[in-house]
């Protein structure tokens, strides 16, 4: 008998969205764990697709907004696919296969903000060398004046780094409670031309996963409950010259399952979401730009007739605590429609 509970894709978002990384990028501060959906409830398996977007457009430093100049990259909108398979054979045992792409805007100055003292004092030569590469990237993407500097716009899309996780629930006889072990592969693209590391799709890194959920009724009729979960990302392997920070997301959350119209469920959930990722590594690292600590809020809302399910949120930040100068979004948006099979 196939069984998903109503929160049939809550461990496939805490997977799907292992910790950001962070400066200026794709995936930079912005609540990637914790949605109502994919906690296992017996033998099966669902098939799901989630779109992802944001709009990095806040220059923060520290807990505080940081004017706009202090930070040479200006903007970075990212939409993200996310295709997600998930079986389980027994009711102990299962796996998960998340494979991302993503369109990303990003819109830099060359030369500006924290990088304009990088070169006083340099010969002649290096002044030279530096015209040069700024016009290479006026070349790459679109030059352009924006508040007195000179940027760049520059927009591709790319595949991201593919996630496999082993799941296992033998913590609990309802499988209230597991855990997920699995690894980050190299898979997407990380040397976009003219592109920091900590910009692109992929990291290059091979990342080990490590993560935990629980959940529990509140009531006796089990119309409200509660879950917590927490998913730990930490690279292992890395090439050029670039590793990305150990990364932790922790959610709990709250939803309500007594709303129905005819065959239509509707479950209203309400998520707090904690991530801290540590400072990147290695010589094609952003300096001090990088490492922060976010607390965000998440409403959501699901709809199910089955074997179909759309579910969507929207993350907030409330807190953000970030290392140098980087872009903050002021909301993530997610959706994503599943099949249980």
């Amino acid at each position: 008998m196939i069984r998903f509970t109503a929160l049939t894709l809550i461990m496939a978002m805490i997977m799907a969205f292992a910790p950001a990384r962070v400066h200026a990028c794709s995936s930079c501060p912005s609540g990637n764990t914790g949605t109502s959906y994919n906690f296992p409830d017996g033998v099966g398996g669902m098939a799901w697709m989630q779109y992802n977007f944001e709009s990095q457009s806040q220059n923060y430093s520290g807990f505080n907004k940081a004017p706009a100049e202090s930070n040479h990259d200006k903007l970075v909108q990212t939409s993200t696919m996310i295709a997600g398979l998930q079986y389980f054979w027994n009711e102990k045992w299962g796996f998960q296969v998340l494979v991302p792409s993503a369109n990303t805007l990003y819109r830099y100055a060359p030369h500006s903000g924290d990088h304009a003292g990088d070169h006083a004092g340099e010969p002649a030569e290096a002044h030279a060398e530096e015209a040069h590469a700024e016009e290479a990237h006026a070349e790459e993407g679109h030059a352009e004046e924006h508040q007195g500097e000179k940027v760049v716009t520059k927009q591709w899309w790319a595949m991201g780094d593919i996630r496999l996780n082993a799941i296992w629930t033998g913590l609990s006889k309802d499988q209230s409670t597991g855990i997920n072990l699995g690894v980050k592969l190299p898979s997407g693209n990380w040397t976009e031309p003219n592109v920091e590391r900590s910009v692109q799709v992929g990291t290059g890194s091979t990342d080990i996963l490590f993560g935990f959920y629980h959940r529990h009724r509140i009531t006796s009729d089990a119309l409200w409950s509660w879950y917590s979960q927490a998913q730990l990302d930490a690279p292992v392997i890395s090439q050029g010259g670039y590793t990305p920070g150990i990364a932790v997301d922790v959610a709990t959350g709250i939803y309500y399952s007594g709303l129905s119209l005819g065959k239509l469920k509707i479950r209203p959930i309400g998520q707090a979401i904690f991530t801290t990722v540590g400072s990147d590594s290695g010589p094609n690292a952003s300096g001090q730009n990088n490492g922060f600590q976010q607390l965000s809020l998440a409403p959501g809302i699901e709809f199910e007739i089955h074997p179909v399910r759309l579910y969507a949120d929207v993350a907030l930040p409330v807190m953000n605590n970030v290392s140098g100068n980087q872009l903050i979004a002021p909301a993530q948006v997610r959706v994503i429609a599943s099949y249980s099979f």
